[in-house]
């Protein structure tokens, strides 16, 4: 059989990927006009008030992220039947496909999961605090920061395990610079967006001096990093995400609900006894730090950090714990069915992740935008 003949994608993958992606429109547009179902659930002195809406929503959404994770064992350059890759990457791990599906296919889908609940969770974050949908870590120079410092490792030959630290070191750093420029009394949203667009042009310049200055052997793993790809994905980038959502979730529960009252308005929120300044600077550090580990990880990927955060809320309304953790799922889901369409779409070419969400987010963020400016 030809390599050609054999990166073919079949009709039952073309067909299981199309079904997946309707299934998900489907979802959004059935959920969209359910009512909000909040239910109080107590248990001595534990009191707990639960959405079954949002568990209805993150319960279709495992299912979709179940079905994608499958699809993604079995199809690629060497086509695997269903139930054998099933098999090897759960129990028989000593299998025929062992390498392919565990150290190539397998982290690679785990890696797009929890590199989308990343980048989704830092947008809704970011988006909810501010008060402005066309805030994203991307859009406002956070993902440049991060890439910037981890171009720089890249290209002095640094060990590679200090490049989630740099993209942390990069993330923070450019987050604090844009609060500060954008301060006046206070932060808005238009003016931190203008302060961001710009920081963002500036750090990307300092990336092209970066990829000039240095030799082309230095910089080539910096160039085909910063596509945004999923390509050479292994189990040790999976676990620095984990690590990294295991370390930031808590918090960002935590801050959600501090979160709620910093949009009532300063003065109402310190009236309240909270200390707005302080929870606002801990909310932009963790969310800088979901989008400087992802970034640190698969590249300054695009849009995703925009998009989801965006639906979700049309879909689910506004920020809450979990609102929070649906976002992330949603994030994960589009990543992965992102990745699929990036290898299937030209087989046997493989395209960048980046490639297809930028096509999906530029005219989404565009649609933003126009109704953004016609708003009253």
């Amino acid at each position: 059989m030809s390599i050609e003949a054999m990166a073919a994608p079949s009709p039952v993958t073309l067909a299981v990927l199309i079904v997946s992606i309707v299934a998900v429109a489907v979802l959004i547009s059935f959920t969209a006009v359910l009512k909000p179902s909040p239910r109080s659930l107590r248990k001595k002195r534990l009191s707990m008030l639960v959405d079954l809406r949002i568990l209805r929503l993150c319960g279709g959404a495992s299912v979709l992220l179940v079905l994608l994770t499958l699809l993604g064992l079995e199809t690629g350059e060497y086509p695997i039947p269903r139930f054998q890759a099933i098999s090897t990457a759960f129990w028989d791990r000593a299998g025929e496909y062992s390498f392919v599906v565990n150290s190539l296919r397998f982290p690679r889908v785990v890696t797009a999961l929890l590199a989308g609940f990343c980048l989704a969770s830092s947008g809704a974050l970011f988006q909810t605090l501010l008060n402005n949908p066309l805030v994203s870590p991307d859009v406002i120079g956070i993902n440049t920061g991060a890439a910037l410092c981890a171009v720089f490792v890249l290209a002095i030959g640094a060990d590679v395990g200090l490049l989630p630290w740099a993209a942390f070191a990069g993330a923070v750093v450019t987050a604090g610079t844009i609060y500060l420029l954008a301060w006046k009394k206070g932060i808005t949203g238009n003016r931190l967006v203008l302060v961001g667009i710009g920081i963002n042009a500036l750090l990307a310049s300092g990336i092209t001096y970066l990829m000039v200055k240095f030799p082309i052997e230095q910089v080539l793993a910096a160039a085909r990093w910063q596509a945004g790809s999923l390509f050479g994905a292994s189990w040790s980038d999976a676990r620095t995400l984990i690590i990294a959502i295991a370390c930031l979730t808590p918090p960002a529960w935590i801050l959600v609900r501090r979160l709620r009252l910093i949009q009532l308005g300063d003065e109402m929120a310190s009236s309240l006894g909270l200390r707005v300044e302080r929870e606002r600077t801990a909310i932009i550090l963790v969310a800088s730090g979901y989008a400087a580990v992802a970034v640190a990880v698969i590249g300054p990927l695009g849009f995703v950090a925009l998009l989801v955060p965006h639906i979700v809320r049309l879909v689910a309304g506004p920020l809450t714990g979990g609102t929070l953790v649906l976002t992330g799922a949603v994030g994960a889901l589009f990543l992965l069915a992102c990745d699929l369409i990036a290898q299937q779409l030209f087989a046997p070419t493989t395209l960048p992740v980046g490639v297809i969400t930028a096509a999906l987010g530029g005219p989404y963020f565009l649609f933003i935008l126009v109704r953004y400016n016609r708003a009253p």
